[in-house]
C-alpha cells in the first residue's frame, strides 16, 4: 500500500469512524491511517464528557463532521447518517468500534449474567453494527467496506473476557452473513481482531495487565501491537488493493492466536504447590538444571501454559485411576 505522502490509494474516500474515546483507541488509529492515506474523515463523541477528549483528535485529523454518538438513545444514530447523506452524499468506509456491558455482568461469570446486562451488551456491541449497516448501504451505491472490531475472546475462552466473549462471536457471525448479503452491492464487511490493547474499553476487564503480559509471552513475533497497525490493516483492506476479500475475520496480534496452551491467567501460581523440581517440568518445557526452583524463579522463567501443565500433571499423578495404572 502507498504511503500517505505519494499516491495516497483512499485519496477522495469517505470515511464514517465512531468510537473513538481518546489517542489510544483503536478507532483514532483507524481514522488516521485512513487520513494518511487521503480519505476525509467523520468522527463521532460519546456524550459532552468525552468532547473534550475527542475534539482536539478530530481537529489534528481535519474532520468535517463531528457528531455526538450514543447508539443506546433513540435518533441518535439516524441523526449521524442523516448527517452524513447531507454533508457528503455518499459513504465509502465504515468503522465500528464500541463495546460496553454494565460491570457486574462483565465481571462475574457469564452463567451468572443477567438477561438485562446480556441485551444491552449484545445491542450495544453487535445490534448497534448490523443498524449501521443498514443506514450505511444506500450511501454506498458504488460500494463500500464496513468494519467491526473483535477479539480472540469470541473464539477462545480468554480468561476475565466473560460475557463479551459469546457477544463478539455473534458481531463476527454478524459480518459473515453482512458481508454475504450485501457482497452483491459491492460493500465488503470484515471482522478485525487485534491482540491486546490498553484502551479504555480494555479497562473494565479483570485481569487485563496479565493478559497484556501473556500475550506478549506467546507472540511469535514478541511484541504486541498498536493502534497504528490495527488501522494500517484497516486502510489496506478498504482500498483497492482488496476489493475481492470480504467476510473473514483478520488477526492482527502478532501471531498470538495461533499458539497453542493459550492461558492468560496466573491462577497456577495459586495451586501449585512449591519449590517446583525440575521432574515436574520435564515434558512442560525441556531440560534444566536438577535442583529445586522457588516460586519466583519459576514465575520468571516459565509463562503460565507451562505452568498450567505442571499443575495438571500433578492432579494426575496423585488421583486414584494414575495410581492403579
Amino acid at each position: 500500500m502507498s504511503s500517505g505522502s505519494h499516491n495516497p490509494v483512499l485519496a477522495g474516500n469517505k470515511a464514517l469512524v465512531i468510537g473513538i474515546a481518546n489517542e489510544h483507541s483503536i478507532a483514532y488509529g483507524c481514522a488516521k491511517a485512513f487520513s494518511e492515506q487521503g480519505a476525509e474523515v467523520a468522527i463521532t463523541y460519546l456524550n459532552d464528557k468525552a468532547r473534550p477528549y475527542v475534539e482536539p483528535l478530530a481537529r489534528e485529523l481535519g474532520a468535517e463532521l463531528f457528531m455526538p454518538l450514543d447508539v443506546s438513545i433513540p435518533g441518535q444514530l439516524e441523526a449521524v447518517f442523516g448527517q452524513i447523506q447531507q454533508t457528503w452524499g455518499r459513504l465509502d468506509i465504515l468503522v465500528h468500534s464500541i463495546a460496553f456491558a454494565p460491570k457486574d455482568d462483565l465481571q462475574g461469570r457469564l452463567v451468572d449474567c443477567s438477561a438485562e446486562g446480556f441485551l444491552i451488551a449484545m445491542d450495544v456491541s453487535c445490534h448497534s453494527f448490523i443498524r449501521m449497516a443498514r443506514l450505511a448501504v444506500p450511501l454506498m451505491a458504488e460500494g463500500g467496506t464496513m468494519f467491526a472490531m473483535s477479539f480472540h475472546g469470541a473464539q477462545k475462552v480468554v480468561e476475565g473476557y466473560n460475557l463479551m466473549g459469546p457477544v463478539k462471536a455473534a458481531l463476527e457471525a454478524s459480518c459473515r452473513y453482512l458481508a454475504s448479503e450485501l457482497g452483491p452491492q459491492g460493500i465488503r464487511v470484515h471482522a478485525i481482531s487485534p491482540g491486546p490493547l490498553q484502551t479504555r474499553a480494555a479497562s473494565g476487564l479483570k485481569g487485563f495487565d496479565q493478559l497484556l503480559d501473556e500475550a506478549a509471552q506467546r507472540a511469535p513475533l514478541g511484541e504486541l501491537v498498536d493502534i497504528l497497525d490495527v488501522g494500517g490493516l484497516c486502510a489496506y483492506l478498504a482500498s483497492p488493493d482488496a476489493r475481492r476479500i470480504t467476510g473473514g475475520t483478520f488477526y492482527i496480534d502478532g501471531g498470538v492466536n495461533i499458539m497453542a496452551c493459550y492461558f492468560w491467567a496466573l491462577r497456577t501460581f495459586r495451586t501449585t504447590e512449591w519449590p517446583v523440581t525440575s521432574y515436574d517440568l520435564i515434558g512442560c518445557s525441556g531440560t534444566m538444571p536438577n535442583r529445586p526452583r522457588n516460586q519466583k524463579a519459576v514465575q520468571r522463567d516459565f509463562p503460565a501454559y507451562v505452568l498450567q501443565a505442571i499443575h495438571r500433571r500433578r492432579c494426575r499423578l496423585k488421583s486414584p485411576a494414575a495410581a492403579s495404572v
